[in-house]
């Protein structure tokens, strides 16, 4: 890549913007190393990972970089068997324990959305949880080895606070004597090479014994050790001296474990920075709010709305562009301050950022291409540090362009042939212009010379473009027009200026008909882009307004579809309510009918009760939310007799009974029938022939069959036991059963617990107990009948 175009366009601001985005030291070394790519494949692998950064901090917020520190140089010592200070191995701590929390962060976010390749990149790192916990039960937060770290570090320190204590209460006796308050400079302890000592005045030296070790600076006063404390100062400088040595076999021994693992922790910390380096990413393109650019090798730039990423974007004017299909060059004209350079630097810059694997700040769609050079001749005509000979200083720069530029490049060129004579200049702008065609690269170049507008117009493959300029306001828009040229607007300037209109006259002409008519033909051109601009933005406001009724309509077919399950749900609870208390009436007659069997020994079937019963709760709809929503394009295909769910009742189960017309059947859904629209049925599957239905089962009970006196529930759940247990009950009930017994298990006892519950409120058991030895203990009931 052409080093002095990265330097032209800015690259490294962009560069710098990334860097101050990282959370560590690891990130913004990659960052700082970033590099536009040249493989395609290379920058669609980066521009991968950006999109899924951004989607994991759209889902899950800010990864928890937070206390990860740069720890290879640390490692690197520990692995060459060095000692770590307790602030480096407690940075290795966190180390660890950041990355531990920025893995668990990628796999939640994986959760949601799929990041291929931040779960690739996050695999390889390492877990050396133990490592952590034994430094933290080493050493505190702020760096300072714990007593906890052994035992006997534990005793020395625990012997250190009684001998400090001991040699402090000898002095403090010894200061507070009215006798030798008087010798001391102040009444107060303090430390001298970590031995305790006291201010005395210089001429009561010879009273107290002892060693001196410091003096002040007027020498009025020496701080002396006493006799009395020496052998406590002695003693307790042996234990710091033992505290240290322990201290320092702690961290050695730290610093062996945490070498042992130096070089997966170090691969952590490469991880780690890519990772960082790959969210910074993330985050600029949140602070440019950039979009996912689509990549191609082909030469293509689709640009919409694209901004300069270095310009405040409440500022910046955006630009449209398209390159590469059509046309492969565009001779740009216009005024000077007209933003001419600006789009240049736009078009160049966002195309440097996509191939570093950067969003671009353009809209949704842009497309860019992956150069294989980017070449920039842009000069800045008010810069104080522009060359004396203009002209000498681009010709420099084309010229090692030129011995580099392939059909895969893109050359951006400012002013082109400026600084001489404008003949020679605009002849020679041309002949760069058809080198650079024959090569076949991607080409953008700015002019003030008319005779480039003449040349584009009629050479294939090239477009004019020009900046739009206001002549009401005699200000530029800085809007690039691709495919209208621009015009000088000099007349029309200086006549709002109030330049006589005898003198503009005479201007005009002196300027050939052909060059008029020309001018024109422009101003009709613009005249015409105003017009189709304005039909678009207002056939664009159109389409946000059907957009808007849309919504609108889509909001009130929602309300009506809620209002309308709010409407049948309360029908169908009016029509449960109504059915629960006919079952009830008949569960009444039901025992009426019972008592009659066993007052008049009439012979009632009981499996015409049960039976009976049953239908009356199939009859009972199940209450559901949101019924289907129905597709009457479905073809359903409905016969009588068949067994059907109707899914605006909640899968309410029936059979068809007959169809009405096409689109309707009568469905009997227990024990009653109502019409409902074929698409709003769905036919049951129905069994194949070598795997028969399960047939319902029904007891039918006469006074010679044998009669149950137990009932086993083993493996059944609770709901379906006490159906059992009910049917049961009744059946021994019918039979003048006296005692029955009811097998339910040992278990967790949570079945024993509700079959006794139903018991103890069931209208035909008198009592219940648990069985007794031989009858099966506690995984049986026996239950006593009225």
């Amino acid at each position: 890549m052409n080093a002095k175009a990265l330097h032209t366009l800015e690259y490294q601001k962009v560069i710098r913007k990334l860097s101050e985005l990282t959370a560590t030291s690891l990130g913004r070394e990659e960052s700082e190393k970033l590099y536009p790519s040249q493989e395609l494949v290379i920058v669609e692998r980066r521009i991968a990972a950006t999109d899924e950064a951004v989607r994991a901090t759209t889902l899950k917020g800010t990864p928890p970089f937070g206390g990860i520190t740069d720890v290879r140089a640390a490692l690197y010592r520990a692995k060459l068997s060095g000692v770590l200070q307790p602030a480096e191995l407690m940075n290795i701590a966190q180390f660890i324990l950041g990355s531990r929390r920025l893995r668990r962060f990628i796999s939640l976010a994986e959760d949601e959305t799929a990041l291929p390749l931040l779960a690739d990149l996050c695999e390889p790192l390492t877990d050396f949880k133990s490592l952590e916990d034994e430094i933290r039960r080493c050493i505190d937060e702020q760096g300072d080895v714990l007593d906890s770290a052994s035992p006997e570090l534990a005793s020395l320190r625990r012997d250190i606070r009684i001998n400090a204590g001991r040699a402090r209460e000898k002095l403090e006796s010894l200061i507070r004597s009215s006798s030798v308050q008087k010798m001391l400079q102040d009444a107060l302890i303090t430390q001298r090479n970590d031995r305790y000592v006291i201010p005395v005045k210089q001429e009561y030296r010879g009273h107290f014994g002892g060693i001196v070790h410091d003096q002040s600076s007027s020498g009025a006063t020496l701080f002396i050790e006493p006799e009395a404390v020496v052998q406590m100062n002695n003693k307790l400088r042996e234990l710091t001296i033992k505290e240290q040595n322990e201290v320092e076999r702690i961290l050695r021994q730290l610093s062996e474990r945490t070498g042992e693992c130096a070089e997966l922790l170090t691969g952590d910390a490469e991880i780690i920075g890519q990772l960082d380096f790959i969210f910074a990413k993330a985050s600029l393109a949140h602070a440019m709010q950039a979009t996912l650019p689509t990549m191609n090798a082909d030469g293509q730039l689709y640009l919409r709305r694209a901004r300069h990423p270095l310009i405040d974007s409440k500022l910046v004017v955006p630009i449209d562009l398209e390159l590469g299909e059509s046309y492969s060059a565009i001779i740009v004209t216009g005024p000077n301050t007209g933003g001419k350079t600006v789009s240049l630097k736009t078009i160049g810059l966002l195309s440097l950022m996509a191939m570093s694997g950067l969003f671009v700040p353009a809209d949704d769609g842009s497309r860019l291409c992956v150069f294989d050079g980017v070449y920039a001749d842009i000069g800045d005509e008010q810069s104080i540090e522009q060359s004396l000979s203009t002209f000498s200083s681009h010709m420099t720069n084309l010229i090692s362009m030129l011995n580099e530029v392939t059909s895969r490049s893109l050359v951006l060129l400012d002013e082109l042939g400026a600084g001489t004579d404008p003949a020679e200049g605009s002849a020679l702008a041309i002949a760069i212009l058809e080198h650079l065609q024959r090569i076949g690269c991607r080409m953008i170049a700015t002019t003030h010379y008319s005779e480039l507008k003449a040349y584009a117009y009629n050479r294939e493959g090239i477009t004019n473009a020009s900046m739009e300029f206001d002549i009401a306001t005699l200000r530029p828009t800085y809007r690039l027009l691709v495919g209208v040229p621009g015009r000088s607007n000099a007349f029309a300037i200086a006549e709002r200026l109030g330049l006589p209109i005898s003198i503009i006259e005479h201007a005009r002409g002196e300027v050939s008909e052909d060059e008029l008519k020309v001018d024109t033909m422009i101003a009709s051109l613009e005249q015409d882009r105003r017009t189709a601009e304005s039909e678009r933005q207002l056939a664009e406001r159109s389409r946000r307004d059907v957009e808007k009724l849309q919504v609108q309509l889509e909001e009130e077919r929602l309300r009506f579809q809620e209002q309308k399950v709010k409407l049948l749900e309360e029908a169908r609870e009016q029509a449960r309510l109504s059915i629960i208390k006919a079952k009830q009436e008949a569960e009444d007659i039901i025992v009426e009918l019972r008592k009659l069997a066993m007052e008049e020994g009439a012979s009632v079937k009981e499996h015409k009760l049960i039976a009976a019963r049953k239908r009356l709760e199939d009859a009972v709809p199940a209450p559901t939310k949101q019924p289907r929503a129905t597709n009457n394009n479905k073809v359903v295909k409905i016969e009588p007799g068949d067994e059907v769910k109707v899914y605006s009742l909640g899968g309410q189960k029936g059979h068809v009974v007959e169809l009405v017309g096409k689109t309707e059947a009568v469905v009997q859904l227990g024990i009653m029938k109502m019409k409902v629209a074929i698409s709003d049925l769905d036919p049951m599957r129905k069994q194949t022939s070598h795997k028969p239905q399960a047939q319902a089962t029904i007891v039918k009970r006469s006074r010679d069959e044998h009669i149950r006196t137990e009932l086993d529930l083993r493996g059944t759940t609770i709901d379906e036991a006490m159906l059992e247990v009910d049917r049961f009950l009744d059946e021994a009930f019918l039979s003048n059963l006296g005692q029955v017994y009811i097998i339910h298990g040992k278990g967790t006892g949570a079945l024993r617990t509700g079959v006794q519950e139903f018991l103890r409120r069931h209208k035909h058991v008198k009592n219940y107990r648990l069985g007794q030895f031989g009858e099966g203990g506690a995984g049986v009931t026996v239950a006593e009948l009225h």
